[in-house]
């Protein structure tokens, strides 16, 4: 894969604190950087996507009724636990 040289400003503390790690990883600073960039725009992809899904699932107009979340939280740890809610609430499409 081919790289490309980036220049970016940051704070002299986080610079350093970067260095230090990656003295004690035996890594580059660059390297640590670069690993950082790439968890941060992984974790932004996946709650673009768990966004997604979830306004697909709410665009079907079935929820579940606070009523019926409460009592299944409520049953929790208990002798007779409730099994997980279905949907009880249907919201007509426009």
């Amino acid at each position: 894969m081919a790289t490309e040289r980036l220049s970016l400003r940051i704070d002299a503390n986080l610079k350093k604190s970067l260095e230090l790690e990656a003295r004690r990883e035996e890594r580059s600073a660059s390297y640590l950087a670069v690993k950082a960039i790439e968890a941060m725009l992984r974790e932004r992809a996946g709650k673009r996507a768990a966004i997604r899904e979830a306004v697909s699932e709410a665009d079907k107009g079935a929820f579940i009724s606070r009523e019926a979340m409460d009592a299944w939280v409520s049953s929790w740890g208990e002798a007779a636990e409730l099994p997980p809610p279905e949907p009880d609430v249907q919201i007509p499409s426009q």
